[in-house]
């Protein structure tokens, strides 16, 4: 009587490993890897991003759902057809790959808030890693339980020799077709991903009455002073550059005739920098100079960086302006 032993010994398995799940379960570490310890911004976090965000996770579930190879006509039609382990070609799989990824990543987006973890970069990334390895690993035993004959394996020449072989024409365009679009499709989400568009900041400017404590209003700002009076408003401005941003602000006076400026006088000016997405306040009281019974217009004009010798509302980065009548 003779016992059954295993055909797989510990060095058997190490040497019959898939090379490709081997590929992508050390792809998706490095990828976390990279992808926490890199800051934000950084192209190399982008690069590594885009396979464990657009490939890996799919790739290992493909593996899962489809351990055997692709079956020939021939060999469809001398053998039983078992559905348990219907392969699919190189093509479907790399397809199917971006397909099962893109399905994946929302599922894990969606859960993440929900636990101790939160929905954070550093989550995601993890949460992706540990979700590709996963499935890799049960697409490994899954080859294993496959017999050897029909078991998937990466062969780039006996992909080609295959294609080579293939009858159709219509079949060898398609699979070229299809191997072009994937191509294409990843390049242009890599080029967006590592090059994104650039949208542009803006830099917000607005005027509040009342200074030193007292309650602030959007406009209502007093139009009518005594000479020598002071009208106390609070400048605002609201950095959404995108980056830390020096800012001039002028307050220049403005005697307008037939709807055009022909004198003016810097009353006051300040400077400050900001960080992108926050916003100062800066108190003032302004003094006109006009002469009594004189309205005249009082133009604040926000600048980034110096400003020029002649600062007008024109060539200022952002304006507004209220009007004052110096009266008894």
């Amino acid at each position: 009587m003779s016992h059954g032993t295993s055909r797989l010994t510990g060095v058997g398995v190490i040497r019959q490993y898939p090379f490709d799940l081997a590929v992508v379960s050390v792809a998706a570490i490095l990828a976390y890897g990279i992808a926490t310890a890199m800051p934000d911004g950084n192209a190399l976090r982008l690069l590594v991003a885009f396979p464990l965000v657009l490939f890996l996770p799919g790739y290992a579930l493909v593996s899962v759902l489809f351990p055997a190879t692709e079956r020939s006509g021939r060999e469809a039609l001398s053998t039983r057809i078992d559905r348990q382990r219907r392969g699919i070609d190189v093509l479907e799989r790399l397809g199917l790959s971006v397909a099962l990824s893109l399905a994946i990543v929302p599922i894990v987006g969606l859960v993440l808030p929900f636990t101790q973890w939160g929905f954070t970069t550093v989550a995601m990334a993890a949460a992706l890693c540990a979700v590709t390895v996963v499935f890799a690993q049960v697409g490994v035993v899954r080859r294993f339980r496959t017999p050897a004959s029909e078991r998937f394996s990466v062969s780039p020449l006996a992909s080609l020799a295959r294609l080579r072989r293939d009858e159709s024409a219509v079949a060898t365009a398609s699979s070229i077709l299809v191997v072009l679009t994937i191509g294409l499709a990843a390049g242009a989400l890599l080029l967006g991903f590592l090059v994104p568009p650039s949208t542009g900041g803006y830099t917000e400017l607005a005027l509040y009455s009342g200074a030193d404590g007292e309650e602030q209003v959007a406009g209502n700002i007093t139009d009518d002073v005594a000479p020598g009076e002071s009208v106390p408003v609070t400048v605002s401005i609201t950095n959404q550059e995108g980056e830390s941003t020096d800012y001039t602000v002028v307050v220049q006076e403005q005697v307008i005739e037939n709807d055009t400026v022909v004198e003016r006088t810097r009353l006051e000016s300040l400077e400050t920098t900001l960080d992108d997405g926050t916003t100062g306040n800066g108190e003032l009281n302004v003094t006109p100079t006009a002469s009594e019974g004189e309205t005249v217009r009082v133009s604040v004009l926000l600048y980034q960086g110096e400003p020029p010798e002649e600062p007008t509302n024109e060539n200022a980065e952002e304006d507004t302006y209220f009007w004052v009548t110096v009266g008894e």
